[in-house]
């Protein structure tokens, strides 16, 4: 089974960063308002980063290393994929 590790960019400019095994269902959820609360006052305008992980462990580390980054290195991040 794979994870996800995402972070969604958020219609005012501010990110959010979760883990998900399924990310088409997880995105839907904040767009329909039924996800995190944060993405339900920040609505998500679309998925800016993903990276795939064999197991939940991994995912969740993952998570929290990119929710302590500040926002110039999560922008770093996100760029650093799209150049892929």
């Amino acid at each position: 089974m794979s994870f996800y590790v995402y972070i969604l960019q958020c219609i005012d400019g501010s990110f959010y960063t979760g883990y998900t095994k399924d990310l088409d269902e997880r995105t839907k959820q904040h767009q329909n308002g039924k996800g995190a609360k944060y993405t339900r006052a920040h609505r998500p305008q679309r998925v800016a980063y993903i990276e795939l992980f064999d197991s939940r462990s991994k995912a969740m580390k993952r998570e929290r290393e990119i929710k302590k980054l500040n926002r110039k290195q999560k922008l770093d991040l996100i760029t650093s994929q799209d150049k892929k």
